[in-house]
């Protein structure tokens, strides 16, 4: 089975071609091609980095429409030196990331016009990613008009949420019209929990686990029993940890204030806490991590902060999460940041002694992927796990399409 996956970042894309025999193992597969896009280099423009038989090919094109680089990248599929199928109609399903799914959608489901009416409404919950993904789902239909489509949902994982941990405590009305917490980031948290298992040689229903996944979008899961009883994201992706660009969690009365003294709108409130505030806000250097640990070797004081600040609300979600398992088995790191920082992974379990948890200073400062990083003695283990977003999709779609057909 030929699985085509899209996923699709704010400023990303990236897509992966998997041939699928048998029952797909966890351990991830090699895909047949692979091409990334990338908006965030120059202004308007797109990277079109593409692989396949050897060859790797980059393309600067002069647009910014999610769908005219997306139909490029699918042309490269079957004509071009990465040519690696014959015929579009080899392509048996599609599996889109698809960050909300609200209420409704606690599974990956096949798309039909009810579905992407539902994710159109649903934009204002994920104003960065969703129409993101709906420019995905449009451009594939357009060429694969007759291929299966599957949103996998990232708020999936987290749809079982206790109450206490789902419910915001403002009028009960609130609960009833559907506002809860939702979390995201699920299809990597569950991949990364089930990987963390199977690296320790444990039963997952047997480990209390918290997964980060930190990148230019960060959020942790408390997992117990292979099932998501916790999570710092909310209604929407802003909720929780500091980020890239994103605020993360502030008091709600900053926003009144500035309202009224200062006559923002909600149109100008959205906007900073979405893309002027986090790492690039305090430290007025960059979203990027890497630029802040190089400005913070050049003395820089608020990348300094920055960075210190990121780490203190990293620690104080991580004990927000060991409340809710009422202890730890394995603590997991994993993203942009989680995989490559050492600073930031030391930084976050200096707080956390208490537990007899214990780094391997050498592991960590050389940032090994899919290993265990703490000392023979620690009472926890430390994890560094790269990630397979894209796998766990194949993995997803090639269940529900054989399911469907047996």
């Amino acid at each position: 089975m030929k699985i085509l996956v899209l996923n699709a970042g704010s400023s990303s894309q990236k897509s992966r071609l998997y041939d699928i025999e048998t029952t797909p193992a966890l351990t991830p597969g090699k895909p047949l091609w692979e091409a990334d896009a990338d908006w965030t280099k120059n202004k308007g423009q797109a990277e079109l980095k593409i692989s396949a038989n050897g060859h790797s090919v980059t393309h600067q094109l002069p647009t910014g429409a999610r769908e005219a680089v997306i139909e490029q990248m699918l042309q490269s599929l079957w004509s071009g030196p990465t040519q690696i199928i014959n015929d579009p109609s080899e392509i048996d399903v599609v599996g889109h990331r698809v960050v909300h799914g609200g209420p409704k959608y606690r599974s990956s489901t096949l798309i039909t016009p009810e579905v992407k009416n539902d994710l159109q409404h649903l934009i204002p919950l994920a104003p960065l990613h969703n129409p993101a993904s709906l420019d995905g789902i449009d451009a594939t239909m357009k060429i694969l008009r007759k291929t299966p489509q599957v949103a996998v949902f990232d708020t999936a994982f987290h749809s079982d949420l206790p109450i206490e941990s789902a419910i915001y405590p403002g009028p009960y009305s609130w609960y009833e019209e559907g506002i809860r917490r939702y979390g995201a980031h699920g299809t990597s948290h569950r991949y990364c929990a089930q990987r963390s298992a199977q690296l320790l040689g444990k039963n997952l229903q047997e480990l209390r686990l918290v997964n980060c996944h930190l990148g230019n979008g960060s959020s942790l899961a408390a997992i117990r029993e292979g099932r998501s009883i916790d999570t710092t994201m909310g209604l929407t992706p802003l909720e929780g940890l500091m980020m890239g660009t994103r605020s993360g969690t502030v008091d709600p009365s900053i926003l009144i204030y500035l309202q009224r003294q200062h006559g923002y709108s909600a149109d100008q409130l959205e906007h900073i806490l979405n893309y002027e505030s986090g790492l690039k806000g305090i430290s007025d250097v960059s979203s990027d991590m890497r630029q802040i640990l190089q400005a913070v070797r050049e003395n820089n004081e608020r990348a300094t902060l920055a960075l210190n600040l990121f780490i203190y609300r990293l620690r104080y979600f991580i004990g927000a999460m060991l409340a809710s398992l009422g202890g730890l088995d394995v603590l997991t790191f994993t993203g942009g940041i989680g995989e490559h920082t050492p600073e930031v992974r030391a930084g976050a379990c200096a707080g956390f002694g208490f537990l007899n948890l214990e780094l391997d200073q050498a592991k960590n400062a050389a940032s090994p992927v899919d290993e265990d990083i703490s000392t023979a003695t620690s009472a926890v283990r430390v994890l560094v796990v790269h990630t397979e977003e894209d796998w766990e999709i194949a993995r997803d779609c090639w269940h529900l399409v054989h399911d469907s057909i047996h």
